[in-house]
């Protein structure tokens, strides 16, 4: 599991579907229902530890793209 997209794929199995229109929102909220996915027994703890570092990892990325975002708009304004 690597990417965004494996762990939603991984929720879809259960009939989890994410999209809430903004790549942040999708993350956070994929991170909930992965949580209600393990806490139900689901999946193991090593697949949980995965996705949620891949989620954590894709979670940084976007706040680091958001944040250069607002920067360049600060500064061409």
């Amino acid at each position: 599991m690597r990417t965004l997209y494996d762990v939603q794929q991984l929720l879809k199995q259960f009939g989890v579907y994410i999209h809430v229109g903004k790549r942040l929102w999708d993350i956070e909220l994929t991170s909930i229902e992965l949580r209600h996915v393990y806490d139900a027994g689901l999946i193991d703890g090593k697949v949980y530890r995965d996705a949620k570092m891949v989620l954590v990892h894709e979670h940084r990325l976007e706040e680091k793209q958001t944040f250069n975002h607002e920067l360049l708009e600060e500064k061409f304004k």
